[in-house]
C-alpha cells in the first residue's frame, strides 16, 4: 500500500476510491477507526464463513464495536468489545458461541493484535428473517 501526504493527512488510492485518513475525522478516517474497522469487519467475514461452511443458516449478521482508549497515555486503543447479532437462524447459542469461537481463532486481524489489545465478543439471536436473503 503507498500512502500519499495531502493538506490534512494521507490518501490511499484503491479501486473503489480513495481512502482518506486524516487525526481529524472532519477530514478523513481516523487512524483507530480504521483499526476498529479491520477487527470488526474481519471478525464478521470469517464468522459469516465459518457459519456458511457449517451449513448454518442465517438471513444477517450485525456488528457493533465498543473500543476503549488509554487517555492517561497516548490515547492507544486498549480494548474492543465486538456485539454480533445474528438474524434468522434457527442454531441453539451453543452452535453459535463454538462457530464464534472457531472464527475469533481464524481471523487474522485478530490475532495479529489479540495480545496488545483485548478483544471480546459477545452474540444476540434474533429469529426475523431479514429481506428474505440467506447467506447460506
Amino acid at each position: 500500500m503507498q500512502f500519499k501526504m495531502n493538506e490534512n493527512g494521507f490518501e490511499h488510492k484503491t479501486s473503489f476510491g480513495t481512502l482518506e485518513v486524516s487525526g481529524n475525522e472532519e477530514f478523513g478516517f481516523r487512524p483507530y477507526q480504521l483499526l476498529v474497522s479491520s477487527i470488526a469487519v474481519c471478525s464478521g467475514g470469517v464468522l459469516r464463513k465459518v457459519l456458511q461452511k457449517k451449513r448454518i443458516s442465517f438471513s444477517d449478521i450485525e456488528l457493533t464495536a465498543d473500543v476503549t482508549r488509554n487517555e492517561a497515555g497516548v490515547n492507544e486503543v486498549t480494548d474492543v468489545a465486538l456485539h454480533f447479532t445474528i438474524i434468522g437462524t434457527d442454531a441453539s447459542r451453543q452452535t453459535i458461541a463454538k462457530a464464534l469461537s472457531l472464527a475469533t481463532k481464524n481471523c487474522p486481524i485478530v490475532q495479529s493484535v489479540n495480545k496488545s489489545i483485548r478483544i471480546t465478543e459477545d452474540f444476540t439471536l434474533r429469529n426475523e428473517v431479514v429481506d428474505s436473503k440467506t447467506c447460506l
